[in-house]
């Protein structure tokens, strides 16, 4: 065995813009320590461990280590995987072992949101039962913001900067046409069974009737009459109306608007797009409108990052090189909020054990008595994430990313 033991580092479930600044961090600080030889990452999420695929970052340029602060997208593969029970099923969890035996992996980061911490805390409880030395911590990431126990999640203040500015220059655009055209623009942004991307839209205006004009959010059920009659008196007060749905949106039933009657790998129902549902609704009621879905957009618009979330982001991979550093385990770097004004934060942690499968929604305090709009209290929590311009450099017009060698290391064992 090496004195230095290497780390396995992996990307899970939906990317962000700010991913990458997190394995920026983890790498980095990985290079600069004596204590660990190397980061190997797996190549699309745990399935690399599985699959033995692991791409050797010593390979790589610290250039392009560096550039992956400005580049969106997972640079190393993501993946919707779900790993089975450990009691009821013990192969996966084998596999994953003899790979970190045969590699000489001493240290486990996993990047993702609250499936991904399960699966974090799932390895790290098998390590301590098969008596493994291996220390794991779960890296932050999710555009949703519903992880418990941190004040705001990488990802989600990139997005909500995003969906903000796409609101407000949306419905800018409508209201220049709404005398002879388009009364009422939907929008669509992702938010299953939270509704934190949604409510970020408030951000686009300070007035009453600046767009959005209304919000439509998981947290509270839909009635389709309250909807159009509010959409009716907005249209006939401000001439036109800007809607933000989260894709989660449903009825008191608990079933959901677009409900596709699909289910992902980790068992979510697909959604079919909630846009389109209401708009068809909007149009039966004579009022001329169109739609969209921010869809990958939202989530991959590193040129309209937020610096607040990039910074945060770079810190939660560096901090998890120092947990696993000082002998923590089966933990995760959190954000903590110390001030609104001036905004500032510093970094803690959080057991997994608190974290796995826990989803944060929008308290009741941030939603409006009518339930279509944000509060004070809401834009104060808000307001902060999306401060700061997280500037990149361009080659030929376009951003300059980070293009990986990705060189994988010698396979070992045989094929699972």
């Amino acid at each position: 065995m090496a004195l230095k033991q290497n780390a396995f580092y992996a990307q899970s479930g939906g990317v962000t813009s700010v991913i990458n600044a997190s394995a920026c961090g983890l790498i980095e600080t990985v290079n600069k320590s004596s204590k660990i030889n190397k980061v190997l990452a797996g190549k699309n999420g745990i399935l690399g461990a599985l699959n033995e695929e692991l791409i050797d970052t010593s390979k790589e340029s610290k250039s392009t280590i560096a550039k992956l602060r400005q580049t969106p997208g997972g640079a190393f593969g993501s993946c919707r995987f779900k790993l089975q029970d450990p009691v009821k099923q013990k192969k996966e969890y084998e596999r994953l072992f003899e790979v970190f035996s045969a590699h000489d992996i001493g240290y486990f980061f996993y990047n993702g949101g609250g499936d991904s911490q399960d699966t974090t805390f799932k390895v790290s409880e098998m390590a301590k039962k098969l008596k493994f030395p291996l220390q794991c911590i779960g890296i932050p990431k999710t555009v949703d913001n519903d992880l418990p126990f941190t004040d705001c999640s990488p990802g989600f203040g990139s997005v909500a900067k995003y969906v903000a500015t796409s609101t407000l220059e949306a419905g800018l655009d409508v209201k220049s046409m709404a005398e002879t055209s388009t009364k009422v623009f939907i929008l669509e942004v992702m938010g299953r069974n939270a509704g934190w991307i949604a409510a970020a839209s408030c951000l686009a205006g300070n007035e009453f009737e600046d767009p959005p004009h209304i919000i439509l959010l998981p947290e509270i059920p839909f009635e389709k009459a309250k909807f159009l009659k509010t959409v009716k008196e907005k249209t006939q007060r401000f001439g036109y109306c800007v809607v933000v749905a989260s894709e989660g949106v449903k009825y008191k039933t608990g079933k959901f608007l677009a409900d596709s009657g699909s289910v992902d790998a980790f068992g979510h129902k697909q959604l079919g797009g909630v846009a389109p549902v209401l708009a068809s609704m909007v149009t039966k009621i004579g009022l001329k409108n169109h739609w969209a879905v921010a869809d990958y957009l939202q989530r991959s618009a590193r040129h309209i990052a937020s610096k607040t979330d990039l910074d945060q982001a770079y810190a939660v991979g560096k901090y998890a090189v120092q947990l696993a550093l000082s002998g923590k385990t089966g933990v995760m770097p959190t954000i903590r909020r110390v001030s609104d004004q001036p905004y500032k934060w510093t970094v803690s942690e959080a057991s997994l054990k608190n974290i796995a499968n826990v989803e944060k929604k929008l308290p009741a305090a941030f939603i409006s008595n009518d339930g279509f709009r944000i509060t004070n209290a809401g834009r104060r929590y808000l307001r902060p994430l999306i401060q700061g311009e997280a500037s990149i450099k361009y080659l030929k017009g376009i951003p300059d990313i980070a293009r990986l060698k990705g060189i994988l290391v010698q396979k070992k064992l045989s094929t699972f």
